[in-house]
């Protein structure tokens, strides 16, 4: 099917509409309800603009939006494919059940700052739609960059030691990598190519030889350090000190998604996955990806904390998407960018949870939580269901896309990496359930809670109950997230 670009500033709409309603947050910042209203507003309005798009996409079509044309083969564009459709709906949806959580949660807690969180918290999502849009690697470098700048004050929200240690360690690593490594390995590629666009035959000729593919596709790897790739993984866990609404959009909505999203463009438009696969290079992607998901799995299994094991659990989820397309076959990336969906709602749930539990209770540690699941059912069994997709068990979408990374697994003829994925599972399973069984099932006398505990206010468990749902209904309908992705094949 030949993919017929149609020009249009919708693209450009859609990116834009987060950035209008800055200015109406930041005006009502003593009507709160207002402010709230505008926030609201904006995601409904830029989701209606991710859908509106939908239907030529699943054609087989693009969406094109040039911006400023800088010199032969660079130039700042939008592009909108089946796999930028995918991203943009996940994140555009779930900016609207974030956006509900971080009213109930931000209220309940009193947090001080609530104009400046929603605005940078729409500047962030704009930026993502950026990346998700981007029509070629110079506007998804640029838009990557502005997404760790306008996230650095949500995770230094409460301006404490902590919170400012944190954002250090955040910043340092982002801009790090991505100025030390991925911009030297964009203006190589460039030099080698003289384009950046994407391009599923790839773009680096014959010519170009195999050591520097090598130097040049790890440079993109950790480049892109908001993928949490180990070593470059410790700002994820660090950026922890931030108030929970920002972890689920650290983890789900936005920041370790554009990590991943823009090393599987990378690895798709870039260098193409019949060069991954005919170069040996896959080898080395799943090498790098495989390693940082069984050491993430092991360390989460360690942690009481309940934030840093989501964290860490982040970790190994990310490396598994990545380790899915560094299978370089058409199921394995089909089931890697299914994975950015099914987990960001899986993830999310479990995030909102344990906000809610915070809320509730003030409690952090699991070591702290025997007996919850009794005082707290709705929360903790939208925590079950949560759990149950990340591990990749019926009835959660995440077993539909980690099944078709197990069968791209096997047509690449790799087993070693199956073997990877179930030890990654069985590990997954080892250090959620039990969180979920003590929750439950505790006789009285083991019980941490009084009669008095009870659900968290409707905003903060309300919208980890939506993204369950979710969860559930993709394991039996995962057909528009499917559909988006099987688009890049055809």
């Amino acid at each position: 099917m030949d993919h017929l670009p149609f020009i249009s500033a919708a693209p450009a709409l859609a990116i834009l509409v987060s950035l209008a309603a800055v200015p109406l947050i930041a005006l009502s910042s003593k009507i709160p309800n207002l402010r709230e209203f505008w926030t609201l507003a904006a995601g409904v309005v830029k989701l209606l603009l991710v859908l509106s798009m939908a239907g030529w996409i699943l054609a087989g079509n693009t969406y094109v939006y040039e911006i400023w044309d800088i010199l032969p083969g660079l130039s700042l564009k939008l592009r909108v494919d089946g796999f930028g459709m995918l991203f943009a709906l996940v994140a555009s949806t779930l900016w609207i059940v974030t956006s509900i959580y971080s009213i109930g949660y931000m209220r309940s807690e009193n947090e001080h700052a609530q104009t400046r969180f929603f605005c940078f918290f729409a500047v962030a999502l704009s930026a993502t739609i950026g990346v998700a849009f981007a029509g070629n690697l110079l506007t998804l470098y640029l838009f990557y960059e502005k997404l760790s700048l306008s996230t650095y004050p949500l995770v230094t929200h409460h301006q404490d030691r902590e919170g400012r240690g944190g954002g250090r360690k955040y910043l340092t690593y982002l801009l790090g990598t991505s100025i030390g490594l991925a911009l030297p390995a964009m203006l190589i590629t460039y030099h080698l190519t003289g384009s950046l666009e994407f391009s599923s035959l790839g773009v680096f000729p014959e010519t170009v030889s195999k050591s520097t593919l090598v130097v040049l596709l790890l440079m993109f790897m950790f480049g892109f350090s908001k993928a949490g790739l180990m070593p470059f993984h410790s700002w994820l866990p660090g950026a922890m000190v931030a108030p929970t609404p920002v972890s689920a959009l650290l983890h789900a909505v936005a920041v370790v998604k554009v990590g991943v999203f823009s090393v599987l463009r990378v690895l798709t438009g870039i260098f193409g996955i019949d060069l991954l696969a005919g170069q040996d290079l896959n080898t080395i992607v799943c090498g790098v990806a495989a390693f940082t998901v069984i050491v993430s799995s092991c360390i989460a299994l360690s942690q009481d904390n309940l934030k840093r094991l989501l964290a860490f659990s982040t970790v190994g989820q990310l490396a598994y998407i990545i380790l899915g397309a560094g299978l370089a076959t058409k199921l394995g990336v089909t089931g890697s960018m299914l994975h950015i969906s099914m987990h960001a709602y899986s993830k999310i749930t479990l995030f909102f949870c344990a906000g809610a539990i915070f809320v509730a209770t003030g409690k952090k540690y699991i070591s702290q939580m025997v007996g919850i699941g009794k005082r707290m059912p709705v929360t903790m069994f939208a925590f079950f269901v949560g759990s149950l997709g990340v591990i990749g068990l019926p009835p959660a979408g995440g077993f539909i896309s980690k099944l078709i990374m197990v069968r791209g697994a096997l047509d690449a003829d790799m087993a070693w990496v199956l073997g990877v994925y179930l030890t990654s599972s069985f590990l997954n399973a080892a250090y959620f359930l039990p969180i979920v069984y003590r929750a439950f099932f505790c006789t009285a006398d083991e019980s941490m809670f009084e009669d008095k505990v009870s659900e968290a206010p409707i905003f903060c468990w309300l919208p980890p109950v939506i993204t369950a749902t979710i969860s559930v209904v993709l394991f039996f309908c995962p057909w528009l997230y499917l559909g988006f992705a099987n688009v890049m094949f055809q």
